[in-house]
């Protein structure tokens, strides 16, 4: 049986195979869903994918699956314990964005409606379809992200500097940068 052809940056790691077959480029318009994958991506910031990747699911344990609602709430106190969690990332200024993004991000959802209708704006409410053949060609940020940065910036949101925004909307399907040998770009193009 033909191996299927894949992005480089998943061979060899079972973890990055299912992220990048299941998940990688799918388009997801959830709140839920957007806002956890924007707290990751800040969590990744001068860390690698497959770090965060890994303990996602202590993520989701420890900051209430991502429920902005609560996660908006946390007091001085839970901050502080989170730093003990063996489970996530320990760092201080991460672990303290989470308050302050959920805290913009449930505003944004009063002022769009949803969160979705907010970020999906940035690349004219449908997926960017690139064409990459290597994956040396996919930029790092776009003025896409540039854009969304600027004015999550703006809002007040903390580690959401363009690299990461970009991260994000790849992540989140907002771009397709599956290489087009990829066995996923055919089928993540048709997705909206």
């Amino acid at each position: 049986m033909k191996e299927k052809i894949r992005c480089s940056w998943c061979h060899g790691v079972d973890i990055y195979i299912d992220y990048h077959d299941n998940e990688w480029g799918v388009p997801v318009h959830d709140d839920r869903e957007l806002f956890e994958m924007l707290m990751l991506e800040g969590a990744q910031a001068g860390l690698s994918w497959i770090t965060v990747l890994k303990k996602r699911d202590g993520y989701r344990k420890a900051f209430d699956n991502f429920d902005a609602k609560k996660v908006a709430k946390y007091t001085d106190k839970k901050l502080e314990k989170l730093r003990e969690n063996p489970n996530i990332i320990r760092n201080k200024l991460k672990i303290a964005s989470a308050r302050t993004n959920a805290k913009l991000f449930l505003e944004l959802q009063k002022e769009f409606g949803s969160f979705d209708k907010y970020i999906w704006q940035f690349v004219g409410g449908k997926p960017i379809k690139n064409k990459f053949k290597n994956m040396s060609d996919v930029p790092a940020t776009t003025p896409e992200s540039d854009a969304m940065s600027k004015d999550l910036k703006k809002r007040g949101f903390k580690f959401v500097g363009s690299t990461i925004c970009y991260a994000f909307m790849q992540a989140c399907g907002m771009v397709n940068d599956h290489i087009v040998d990829c066995h996923k770009w055919k089928a993540v193009n048709k997705l909206k």
